[in-house]
Order: C-alpha cells, then structure tokens, then sequence
C-alpha cells in the first residue's frame, strides 16, 4: 500500500516554515504538484519551489498574506494560472507572537492570532473549496496545535484561535462532505524540525510523552499526506493529535 498523489495539485500556506518545508518535500514525493505559500521568506520559498522541481514536480512560489481575502484570491489566481486549481489545501501558516498571562495579553496578539488561524482557515476555504466541490473531490487540511486541548498558562491567544479554527473546519466538514470533500485536523505537539533540534528542548516536556521522545517534522508531513491521499477518502470532521501521546481527545 503506497501513498498516491499523482494528478493533484497541494497548496500549502506557511510553506517556507519549519513543518512546512517537509510537507511540501512530502507531498511532492508522493506525486503531487506543490504551490508553495509564503509572505517575508521569499529566498527559502524559492530554494523549497527549486528543490520540488528537481524532484519532477511542478512547483510555485506565491506571496500572500493570508489573513485578507483579496489576497487569497490573487493567491489562487497565481496558483491556478501556474499549476492549475488545487486539489488539497494545508492551512499551515501562523503570526508569531510573545506569550504571556490573560491578564498581559495585548488585544492585538488576539486579534492577530484570530485573523491568522480562523480567519485564514475562512478564507481559503471560501476561495478555494467551490471547485473542489465542482471537481467532486478535495482535501482541506488544517495545522492546529496540542494547545487546543491543553490550555497551559500563557497559551491563550493562540489557544482561543486555534479553538476558533476547529469550530469552522468542523462545520465544513459537515457542509462540504456530500460534495466529496473531506476536512480534517492534524495537531502537532513540540516537534523538532531542521532548525530546532532537540537539543535545549526541555527534558519536562519529553518526559510527559507517553512515547518519550520529541516528534519530527517529518511525523507530521506523514500525517497529512494521508489524510491528502484516496486511503483517508472516508475520513473526515477528525482532529488528528501527533503528540507522542501528550494529548488525547476525548470521546
């Protein structure tokens, strides 16, 4: 049993970032064409857009921020005049900001968090979802977090965001569903990527994991090309720890 993406074109948002990279290196590998997403790291989305193509892939670096709807939809008129309409789409891109107390927070770190995870995951489904649904097939991917169940202190901006994201995805999943397109949520735990070893991660956090090692980037690009591919075709609304066992949903 093999992982099949010939023929479909991914689009991933924050696809110059630290899990990002891997996704679209994965996804390519399993055939798919990749439109790589990106806003400030222009130099990285070109090295990642040459890389892809050097594998056989076609490949595409677009600029756009995210969190505005017009620019989505320029982002999908580049897409789409490049490669093509998008077959799968993983909302992976994030503003980074400093956590700290409710009662320190600054409004703007709300508002940021809001417009960066829910507002994105509205836009680009509202832009990108109607010709998946016309094509009868499609794949709505959404990067959440293990913040979303655990609640830590200083994680609240992030948190309600990310909490915001689950509520819109898990609705499409349920308005989108008879038109052949799944929805689905992967929720990373502290993972340890190309530039963040795991050396000076602290050992508290790995101690927690029932399978007591950090996770990698790459358990998270497997996830999604599963869930992307025909084997995950009956799956949808789920939300998708790869924590090591850190989180667990309840049922």
């Amino acid at each position: 049993m093999t992982i099949d993406l010939g023929g479909r074109i991914a689009l991933i948002t924050g696809a110059s970032g630290e899990l990002g990279r891997v996704m679209a290196r994965t996804l390519a590998g399993c055939g798919a064409d990749v439109a790589i997403h990106y806003h400030a790291a222009a130099s990285r989305a070109a090295k990642l857009r040459e890389e892809i193509q050097a594998m056989g892939r076609r490949a595409c670096a677009v600029q756009a921020d995210v969190t505005r709807k017009p620019e989505v939809e320029r982002l999908r008129a580049e897409v789409v005049r490049q490669l093509g309409a998008p077959d799968i789409i993983v909302t992976n891109a994030v503003i980074q900001y400093t956590w700290t107390s409710v009662l320190e927070q600054d409004a703007s770190d709300y508002r940021s968090q809001f417009e960066s995870c829910t507002l994105h995951n509205v836009f680009m489904t509202q832009v990108f979802v109607p010709a998946m649904m016309e094509k009868k097939w499609g794949r709505v991917i959404g990067i959440n977090t293990e913040c979303s169940l655990q609640c830590t202190p200083t994680q609240s901006a992030y948190a309600a965001a990310k909490r915001g994201m689950d509520g819109v995805l898990r609705v499409l999943a349920r308005e989108v569903g008879g038109h052949g397109v799944t929805v689905n949520q992967v929720a990373p735990g502290w993972m340890v990527s190309e530039t963040r070893p795991a050396e000076g991660r602290p050992e508290s956090y790995r101690e927690k994991v029932p399978l007591q090692r950090f996770g990698h980037d790459q358990d998270i690009a497997n996830a999604v090309a599963f869930l992307a591919s025909d084997l995950a075709g009956f799956i949808t609304g789920a939300f998708l720890p790869v924590a090591g066992g850190n989180v667990m949903v309840g049922i």
